[in-house]
């Protein structure tokens, strides 16, 4: 067991697993939505004639891609839910600094959302300008206005699917209400 921010993380005990099955436990039905440990790269696949349901698919298995992909899909609305990657332009990691800007731009909201379902996991949140090849990325800008949409959320409330699993997440973890305490990015780092 170690101790981060105001967090005791035990080993083991956040396995995708249990992602796949509180997630799916709340849309499978609802909206036709299941979440999959994929083998590569992280995609939403909508419902197709390979698969009835639409699929949220994360990285081999990762515990931290899995929330990063389902806020996400928390993000997408009806029609961007319809696509392929949600219909989302995507510069892979070299991005100069106009694309990097621009990649950071739509990041904002969702890693905002990933940080709160993380902390609701009690699991540490890391935000990600994902860009190791390309130019070099202000971190501590971007951490601040992903910390600033989470306050927003805060004071607003995040949005209806992502509360759900806030919600779902808190009561298997056993993790009390969110509060500001829960969002402290003093420390954190660049994954």
């Amino acid at each position: 067991m170690r101790f981060i921010g105001t967090m005791i993380v035990e080993k083991d005990r956040h396995q995708y697993k249990d992602l796949i099955a509180l997630f799916n436990g709340q849309f499978k039905q609802a909206l036709n939505t299941v979440l999959v440990a994929g083998d590569g790269e992280p995609l939403y696949q909508p419902a197709n004639s390979d698969s009835e349901n639409h699929q949220v698919i994360f990285a081999h298995g990762f515990f931290a891609s899995a929330l990063h992909e389902i806020a996400h899909w928390c993000v997408a609305g009806e029609a961007r839910r319809q696509q392929l990657d949600y219909g989302y332009w995507y510069c892979p990691d070299g991005r100069d600094a106009a694309q990097q800007a621009a990649f950071e731009k739509v990041e904002i909201k969702p890693q905002a959302i990933e940080w709160g379902l993380a902390a609701a996991c009690g699991f540490a949140f890391n935000v990600s300008s994902d860009n190791l090849n390309g130019v070099m990325p202000d971190r501590l800008a971007f951490q601040h206005r992903v910390h600033d949409q989470v306050l927003v959320y805060l004071q607003q409330g995040f949005p209806a699917r992502a509360q759900r699993l806030i919600d779902a997440f808190r009561a298997f973890y056993l993790r009390p209400a969110l509060t500001l305490a829960d969002f402290d990015y003093r420390g954190m780092y660049e994954r």
